[in-house]
């Protein structure tokens, strides 16, 4: 028996994680509290995605609530498969900047010492299986707010030129500036996961997601951008633009691409990497441009509110560099853009966003 274990199991990564890796063949353990309920609220819960997938996938796939602060409910789950366990996939997560502020605590245990617990025990139990960690472009911090960048009529852009005109690399430093609650959990994670690599010679790797995204995304408010765009424009809500315009620039990137570079790293893996991965200069937009899609996809106008004030430690222009991991893994290729996401995300949600008459 070969299994996955896969942390965060209802949420957008781990879900596509489950499928993905259940249709290569292994069997797959969930482990997921719907802590994103907690997080966000009724209309954030993953319970509905944690059905879909027992649905689907029957006896390929055992579910588990656990928490992974729950160091003794994670060490008995490991204990139980051991050396069966052929790759750990961590996408379990406190996810927003806002939210950090309201209980640091938790932000920190559940994203720092809940991927310690995670790493302690592959260690432990089932040594040669690779570790893939979701980790966040947010431990580079605010430091993409002192590019040089150029004010367009729907976007903000890096100057011509610049060495990061393609993407922001691995290379950027993360010391010295502004990371946000959430984002300097992330970073101890991200860090704890490269020295178990280094350290104890693990298979490890961290990938720096910008915006991950795709129709299995539970959208709200705080967590989700384009699905949270896509809702609001189909449930007739009024979207919140914090600052700079609404010319923000993120890339995106689809679950499904996410989840077929997991696989590349699993059948190939290397001590301690570390990878940007986002939808790079193939797959970005800022705000504007993603109403602009939304409107033409609904045929109904956004309805906005500007609120002057950026959100701590947001970025102004974020273009992930996917060089690196193209690089060490050449026959990966990214499929979607920011209109098909966009577009999936209506066509699978339109019974359940677009009120009824």
């Amino acid at each position: 028996m070969s299994v996955a274990v896969v942390t965060g199991s209802g949420g957008l990564i781990g879900s596509e994680a489950v499928r993905h890796f259940a249709g290569l063949g292994l069997d797959v353990v969930g482990i997921d509290n719907d802590m994103r309920q907690e997080f966000f609220g009724a209309e954030a819960s993953t319970a509905w995605n944690v059905r879909r997938l027992a649905d689907e996938l029957g006896g390929a796939y055992a579910h588990h609530g656990i928490d992974i602060r729950d160091r003794d409910a994670l060490a008995a789950l490991f204990r139980r498969y051991g050396r069966d366990i052929a790759v750990v996939i961590h996408t379990a997560a406190q996810p927003s900047h806002d939210w950090a502020v309201r209980d640091p605590f938790t932000d920190f245990d559940v994203n720092a010492a809940g991927t310690l617990n995670v790493l302690q025990n592959v260690r432990e139990h089932c040594i040669d299986a690779p570790v893939i960690h979701c980790s966040t472009n947010k431990v580079y911090g605010d430091r993409p707010n002192s590019l040089p960048l150029v004010e367009l009529e729907t976007r903000w852009e890096i100057e011509p030129g610049h060495p990061y005109e393609q993407g922001i690399r691995e290379d950027m430093s993360i010391d010295a500036c502004l990371h946000s609650v959430f984002g300097a959990s992330k970073v101890a994670a991200d860090v704890m996961v490269q020295e178990y690599g280094r350290y104890f010679d693990m298979r490890t790797a961290c990938f720096r997601g910008g915006t991950l995204t795709g129709a299995a995304h539970s959208a709200t408010e705080l967590h989700g951008f384009l699905a949270y765009v896509m809702r609001c424009n189909m449930e007739r809500r009024t979207y919140k633009i914090f600052g700079y315009q609404g010319k923000q620039v993120r890339d995106a990137i689809h679950s499904s691409d996410v989840v077929s570079a997991f696989e590349a790293f699993f059948r190939d893996p290397r001590s301690a990497a570390v990878y940007n991965l986002g939808g790079g200069r193939h797959s970005n937009t800022s705000n504007r441009e993603a109403f602009t899609l939304a409107e033409q996809i609904t045929g109904q106008e956004m309805i906005t509110e500007y609120v002057e004030a950026n959100r701590i430690g947001d970025h102004k222009w974020w273009i992930g560099s996917n060089e690196a991991f193209q690089r060490d893994y050449p026959d990966w290729k990214q499929v979607y853009d920011v209109p098909m996401i966009l577009r999936e995300i209506y066509e699978a949600n339109v019974e359940k966003w677009v009120p009824q008459s």
